[in-house]
């Protein structure tokens, strides 16, 4: 596998409004062959079909509801990802989840949607892709009574503790590693190395979290040879070697050949 695959980019923000085809051509001279899009909500739709439409080789669309995008009457927004789910193909229930750094009062109804979305994942035979800011231990209660053979996704932006990443693979779920890989304070060279590659997948989630040198600017899909130049370090592999396993592992990931 001689290219680059970013599983987790939100390309289609107005961040890139100005610059979007220009960033997706160095994509490509990078080797960045295929950018997969989470959605956060219905006013995301549009923009990330649209950017798809556009680059049909290179950006493929997740549908799912983010959840910093659960609120009261949550039910509503639900019905709308159910409606895309049920009129087309998507890579994967994305990007849902928890979150507790913004808000701590809707738990229960985060883990209602967490639960309607696993079981959306299972019916369409698609992997979850899984956001847990805050709540690494809390999702992995909420996912091991769902989990079985039929269920696969990714805990995407992991930052947690070995312990952590060994339960959530034990699952069968893999590890999406981004720009937090490059940070000093991080806490995950300590993670890494202990890490089984057959386990990971790389990540931008570009427009945030860019990687060092450009911790604090926008960051973007451009930026995968830099994160991946960080874990073979880590890991003490070539690049190549992360570039073949990695990407093995995102196309099985989202059943993608």
């Amino acid at each position: 596998m001689n290219f680059w695959v970013d599983t987790h980019a939100h390309i289609y923000s107005k961040e890139f409004d100005s610059d979007r085809d220009d960033v997706l051509r160095q994509c490509l001279d990078l080797g960045i062959s295929k950018i997969f899009m989470p959605n956060i909500d219905h006013t995301s739709v549009d923009a990330m079909l649209e950017v798809e439409h556009a680059h049909p080789d290179q950006c493929i669309s997740m549908m799912g509801l983010h959840p910093c995008s659960v609120k009261r009457g949550f039910e509503r927004e639900l019905y709308k990802i159910e409606e895309w789910l049920a009129k087309r193909k998507f890579a994967a229930i994305g990007e849902m989840g928890t979150d507790l750094y913004w808000d701590k009062s809707l738990w229960e109804e985060q883990a209602e949607a967490f639960v309607i979305q696993t079981n959306w994942a299972k019916q369409y035979k698609l992997p979850l892709v899984i956001h847990c800011r805050e709540s690494i231990d809390q999702t992995i209660e909420l996912l091991t009574p769902l989990a079985d053979q039929n269920l696969k996704g990714v805990f995407h932006c992991f930052s947690g503790t070995y312990e952590q990443a060994k339960k959530i693979t034990d699952l069968g779920f893999y590890l999406g590693l981004g720009g937090v890989s490059t940070f000093k304070n991080g806490g995950l060279d300590l993670v890494i190395p202990n890490l089984d590659l057959d386990n990971l997948v790389l990540e931008t989630d570009c427009p945030y979290l860019a990687p060092v040198p450009h911790r604090g600017k926008r960051n973007s899909s451009e930026y995968i040879p830099l994160i991946a130049a960080r874990i073979a370090e880590l890991k003490k592999i070539s690049i190549s070697e992360l570039q073949s396993l990695t990407t093995s592992n995102a196309l099985r990931l989202f059943n993608y050949s």
